[in-house]
C-alpha cells in the first residue's frame, strides 16, 4: 500500500494541482485546538498537514513558531500526547497525509523505533528533521520506512551541489525547499531568482515534488512559488494568526486565514512550468 504522500501528489499531479501544505503547532494554542483545526483545514481544502512537535530549543523556527511551541510546552504537549492527537484526527475522519516536523532529540529521547511504531499506528505519514542531515539521517530513514513513514529532507539556496543530489537521491515523498537561508517567518525577496533556478534545477534532478516553505506569508507570495515548484508550505501565518486571535471557531479560522491560501495555489496549473 503506497504512503498517503506518494498518493496525494499523484493525484494533484493527475487534475495538474500544486499542494497546499499547512503547518501548525500540536497543542497551540490550547491542547484540544489542533483536532479541531486539522479537521477544519482539511474541509477547506489544505492537501497535507505539517504538525510541529514542540522542541525548547527549535534553531530552525522564527520567532512565531518559537513562541507557539512555548505555548504547546507550557500546556503539557509531549511527543506521546502529539501522537495521541494524530490518532484522534484520523478517528475524527481527518484523510489527507500528516506529516511530523521535529528536532531529533524529542524523538530519540522518545526511542526512534518506538516512534516509528507508535506514528504508524496513530497515523502519520512522515517526519521532517530539520536538525538531520541526509548523510547522517540513515538509522533514521530505515527505522521510519520499515514502518511506513517518508523522511522528507531540506534543501537550501546554500546547499551544494553534492548536497543537493544526496537531498534529492534520500527523500521520500517530497523535497522541502528552504526559500530563506536563516529561519522561517520572514519574507523571501520577491527578486530571488536563485530561488527559482534551485527549485527548477530540483524538480530536474528528481521525480519528487519539490515545495517552497519558509517565507510565504502572504496569498500572493503562494502563487508566486507555485509558479516554478510543486506547491508551498504555509507556517508562520497560520500560526500568528492563532497567536493573535486563539481558535473559538475552527471553520471560521481556516475560511478567513488558510482559504486564501488555499484559493491562490489553486490559481496556478500545473503543466506549464
Amino acid at each position: 500500500m503506497t504512503n498517503r504522500i506518494d498518493r496525494t501528489f499523484a493525484a494533484l499531479r493527475e487534475r495538474r494541482q500544486k499542494a497546499m501544505i499547512a503547518f501548525i503547532t500540536a497543542g497551540h494554542p490550547t491542547l484540544t485546538s489542533t483536532v479541531r483545526l486539522a479537521v477544519a483545514l482539511e474541509r477547506e481544502g489544505v492537501d497535507l498537514l505539517e504538525i510541529g512537535v514542540p522542541f525548547s530549543d527549535p534553531l530552525a523556527d522564527g520567532p512565531v513558531i518559537q513562541a507557539s511551541s512555548l505555548t504547546a510546552l507550557k500546556n503539557g504537549v509531549t511527543v506521546r500526547r502529539v501522537l495521541d492527537m494524530v490518532g484522534q484526527a484520523r478517528r475524527s475522519g481527518v484523510r489527507l497525509p500528516i506529516l511530523l516536523m521535529s528536532y531529533a532529540n524529542p524523538i530519540l529521547r522518545y526511542g526512534i523505533r518506538r516512534f516509528a511504531a507508535d506514528a504508524a499506528r496513530a497515523g502519520v505519514d512522515g517526519v521532517i528533521l530539520p536538525d538531520v542531515p541526509p548523510d547522517e539521517g540513515g538509522e533514521i530513514d530505515r527505522v521510519l520506512a520499515r514502518r511506513g513513514l517518508h523522511t522528507v529532507y531540506l534543501l537550501a539556496p546554500t546547499s551544494s551541489g553534492e548536497r543537493e543530489r544526496l537531498v534529492l537521491r534520500r527523500s521520500k515523498g517530497f523535497v522541502y525547499y528552504v526559500s530563506l537561508t536563516g529561519v522561517t517567518g520572514a519574507d523571501a525577496k520577491d527578486s530571488s531568482r536563485v530561488i527559482e533556478s534551485h527549485v527548477r534545477r530540483a524538480r530536474r534532478g528528481s521525480e519528487l515534488p519539490v515545495c517552497v516553505g519558509f517565507g510565504v506569508s502572504t496569498p500572493e507570495a503562494a502563487r508566486r512559488f507555485c509558479a516554478y515548484s510543486d506547491g508551498v508550505i504555509v507556517g508562520s501565518a497560520i500560526v500568528r494568526e492563532l497567536s493573535r486571535t486563539g481558535l473559538s471557531d475552527a471553520s471560521a479560522f481556516a475560511r478567513r486565514v488558510v482559504r486564501p491560501f488555499v484559493r491562490a495555489v489553486r490559481s496556478v496549473k500545473a503543466g506549464g512550468d
